[in-house]
């Protein structure tokens, strides 16, 4: 329904959980996944190992009419694999290293052109050919870029994630996050505004768990959401994700901030009573598009 692209970059896994249960995750592919659900047609760029866990996301991305041309295959290294505990109600992630996201091949690039929107995580660059393959992406792109930070230890260095931080126009990080790459003033709302401004970001959006969100938009205008549905949560993996996938739509549909933020967060409220990141019923998603008019 729209015809500004969205490019989505970044890991796609299997996450593992203590019951010996295994659901598709990675934070990039969870976006694409409610994207498409949304009718928006992401071009999902990603790269799977050649293995039967690499043929069942493949299947996976078919069965949900996703867009395959950015899958890329690796003979030499695994498809990606997290394991999950829960510590005291939050996930707890042993990230595996060596796997095939870690690979993406930049020669392999084939994005669409334009001035759509470019999302990308910080864990798919944490090896220097997936961060290589995304430089060369954004030397092309047009459009907006929209990073979503997840530090995952022992994964990231502060300078390259402000370094990237830097090349985008809207951030989204959780408080923990914001703390961890900016020294505090002792406010949340004034350290959103300093690392704003600091930036030069059209956005930045900052989540507090159950609490809610933030927002503050490039006029310094601060908007603040916090959660209207009580749901039976089953877990929280993928909320954040979830959250982040309705911030991309209200921005490539044009819908005002505050407006974006509430949906967001009924979405990833809705989540969060569901097992693991994606969901594989579409009825999950038509209370949604029919009360957004998608």
């Amino acid at each position: 329904m729209t015809n500004k692209p969205v490019i989505v970059f970044g890991e796609v896994l299997f996450d593992h959980f203590p019951d010996g249960s295994r659901v598709l995750g990675g934070a990039p592919f969870n976006v694409a996944w409610h994207l498409q659900a949304f009718q928006q047609r992401p071009h999902f760029i990603s790269r799977i190992g050649e293995d039967s866990t690499g043929e069942t996301i493949s299947a996976a991305m078919r069965h949900w009419a996703m867009d395959m041309t950015g899958l890329q295959r690796d003979k030499n290294h695994p498809t990606g694999s997290v394991k999950i505990s829960i510590e005291q109600g939050e996930p707890d992630y042993k990230i595996l290293p060596e796997q095939a996201y870690d690979y993406i091949d930049a020669a392999a690039l084939a994005a669409p052109e334009g001035s759509g929107l470019l999302y990308h995580g910080t864990l798919a660059l944490r090896h220097p050919p997936a961060a290589a393959a995304l430089a060369q992406l954004k030397s092309r792109h047009q459009g907006r870029v929209f990073i979503d930070v997840n530090l995952r230890q022992p994964w990231w260095h502060k300078a390259d994630v402000l370094g990237w931080v830097s090349q985008a126009h809207w951030v989204k990080l959780n408080q923990h996050e914001l703390a961890a790459l900016y020294p505090s003033s002792g406010g949340l709302d004034a350290d959103m505004r300093a690392f704003r401004a600091r930036y030069g970001l059209d956005g930045l959006i900052v989540t507090s768990g159950e609490r809610g969100a933030s927002a503050i938009d490039n006029n310094g205008t601060l908007f603040n959401v916090t959660p209207q549905t009580i749901v039976q949560v089953v877990d929280t993996v993928g909320a954040g994700d979830a959250f982040s996938s309705v911030l991309l739509l209200g921005l490539n549909l044009d819908w005002p901030l505050p407006l974006t933020l509430e949906r967001a967060q009924d979405f990833a409220s809705a989540l969060v009573g569901q097992r693991g990141a994606t969901v594989s019923d579409s009825a999950f998603y038509q209370t949604f598009i029919k009360a957004w008019a998608l």
